[in-house]
């Protein structure tokens, strides 16, 4: 793996904020709750974005890709919930250009650019519908490579930095911890001792060294915590963004939900670059 990434913006050029957001119930989107409540103050103070790099848990497939149609579909990727959350649609335009600077930024990692075949998944549009709710910015959506080790995650957040600077805001979007066979419904608003552990170990890492977020592979909680890495690995991607900036991130909202679920969400600060 080629590891020559950028280890700095360049200068005279704003460079936006980075996310991760703890999504969470698909309800959310619909919902008035402290997250979503925080979502909506967080979006309401970031700059306003030439277009969002959305990097979600939910297209979790074996390759590295990213749509490049001009109107993404909602996709609802769930069952047993309500009628009016399958009616809810984000009719975001996408942005065929954007995904081919993704792909160019990248490379040589090779991403394949979709026209037809996702589109918005949940994990996109539940947040997005609290960050930015008019849906009047372009979106593309970048995949979660299933058969890749979390520093092929790591490498790649560094390699997306350059967009950064280029009017694109990173919005990574999955859970810390997220267990749907150990959801404890009788805990509405707090974790599982071991979920909790793990979650602040997480904020720790995000804190104080990024970069390090693999050694939470080794955590005694990380089974647990994430027993598939679909919902952890968009963090990798945050914390590479980080990495290159020479940044921490700073915690948003945090707290557990259902036992076994994780909230927390981060953002890497933007910084005005002198000229």
């Amino acid at each position: 793996m080629d590891h020559s990434v950028p280890q700095s913006q360049p200068r005279g050029i704003p460079v936006l904020p980075a996310l991760f957001i703890g999504h969470g119930n698909p309800m959310n989107t619909l919902e008035v709750n402290r997250y979503t409540t925080a979502w909506r103050e967080l979006g309401a103070v970031l700059p306003r974005p030439r277009a969002i790099l959305a990097i979600s848990a939910h297209w979790f497939v074996p390759v590295t890709a990213v749509t490049a149609m001009a109107h993404p579909r909602t996709i609802h990727d769930f069952f047993g919930f309500p009628a009016e959350l399958f009616a809810f649609e984000y009719p975001a335009p996408g942005s065929p250009e954007v995904a081919a600077d993704v792909a160019d930024v990248v490379g040589p990692t090779w991403v394949g650019l979709d026209a037809d075949s996702w589109g918005l998944d949940h994990g996109t549009w539940s947040v997005l519908a609290h960050l930015f709710p008019e849906a009047d910015v372009p979106v593309v959506q970048l995949s979660v490579h299933a058969g890749e080790p979390l520093a092929y995650h790591l490498d790649l957040g560094r390699r997306l930095a350059p967009l950064r600077a280029r009017g694109v805001l990173v919005v990574a979007s999955g859970n810390v911890v997220h267990n749907l066979r150990l959801v404890d419904f009788s805990r509405p608003d707090a974790g599982i001792a071991w979920a909790e552990r793990f979650d602040e170990e997480v904020r720790q890492v995000m804190g104080n060294a990024p970069a390090s977020i693999g050694d939470l592979e080794q955590h005694d909680d990380y089974r647990l915590a994430a027993p598939t890495p679909d919902h952890f690995l968009p963090l990798a991607y945050l914390a590479g963004l980080a990495d290159v900036a020479g940044q921490v991130t700073r915690t948003a909202v945090t707290g557990c939900t259902y036992g076994s679920l994780s909230m927390t969400s981060f953002v890497l600060e933007g910084q005005a670059t002198g000229g």
